[in-house]
C-alpha cells in the first residue's frame, strides 16, 4: 500500500503539480493506516506449520520414532545353555518320576523316543535311583535350517534289586531354526537320540 502512494506521488511531482505540502497530504491519504485491532478482539494467528515427521518444536520433546520390525531371521536363538537346561529338566523329571514331562521333551512331542508315554514310563519304573551328570556341550551343528548339538551324560543309579547302573554316552538334541512356519515347539530344545549306554564303574567321570 505503502509503494502504490510513494509511486503517485513521484508521477505528481514529475508532472509539475503543487507544493511538497500538499503532495505529501496527498501521499498518507493515498496509503492508509494498518488496521489497529479493536478492544476485545482475537489477535490474529500466523497459520499452523506442518512440522516433518519425528520432528518437534525447540523446547518439546518429539515423541520417538517408532521402532523397525526385527526380522525372524535376525532373532537370537537358543544355544548350547538352552540344549543344557533343557536336559538338565529332563533328567530331574526322571528323578522325580514324572515321566509323562520327561518324555514330551522328546521329540514330536515324545515321538522321537521311539516309545509311547506307557512304555516309556515302564522303562524307568525299574528304576530306584536315577542321577545324571551332564558335561560340557560341543558346537551347534547348523544346515538346512536346522540345529544339533551332541552333550555328554553321565547317569548313575540303582535298580530295584539293589543293582547299580552306570551309564555314559552323547545325548543329542535338535530343533529347526528361526524360519518361515517353524512353530514354536519346533524351534525349541528337544531330544532326538541317546547314546547312553553300560560302563566300567571305574571309568573316570566327566567334567560338567
Amino acid at each position: 500500500m505503502r509503494i502504490a502512494g510513494g509511486a503517485a506521488l513521484l508521477l505528481l511531482a514529475g508532472c509539475g503539480g503543487s507544493d511538497p505540502a500538499e503532495n505529501a497530504a496527498m501521499a498518507n491519504v493515498a496509503a492508509p493506516a494498518e488496521p489497529v485491532p479493536a478492544a476485545g478482539a482475537p489477535t490474529p494467528v500466523t497459520p499452523a506449520t506442518t512440522l516433518p515427521p519425528g520432528e518437534g518444536i525447540p523446547g518439546v520433546s518429539a515423541p520417538p520414532p517408532s521402532p523397525s520390525p526385527v526380522p525372524a531371521d535376525a532373532m537370537a536363538e537358543p544355544g548350547a545353555e538352552n540344549a543344557v537346561q533343557v536336559l538338565r529338566s529332563y533328567f530331574a523329571a526322571i528323578g522325580d518320576r514324572r515321566y509323562g514331562d520327561a518324555w514330551r521333551l522328546w521329540g514330536n512331542g515324545g515321538q522321537a523316543s521311539g516309545m509311547t508315554q506307557a512304555a516309556f514310563a515302564q522303562s524307568f519304573a525299574k528304576y530306584t535311583e536315577y542321577r545324571a551328570t551332564i558335561g560340557t556341550p560341543g558346537r551347534i551343528d547348523a544346515g538346512a535350517g536346522q540345529r544339533y548339538i551332541q552333550i555328554p551324560v553321565q547317569v548313575t543309579g540303582k535298580l530295584k534289586d539293589g543293582t547299580p547302573v552306570s551309564l555314559a554316552g552323547p545325548v543329542t538334541l535338535h530343533r529347526t531354526g528361526n524360519i518361515d512356519g517353524a512353530t514354536a515347539e519346533q524351534r525349541a530344545w528337544r531330544l532326538s537320540d541317546s547314546g547312553l549306554k553300560p560302563r566300567p564303574a571305574s571309568e573316570p567321570t566327566i567334567s560338567q
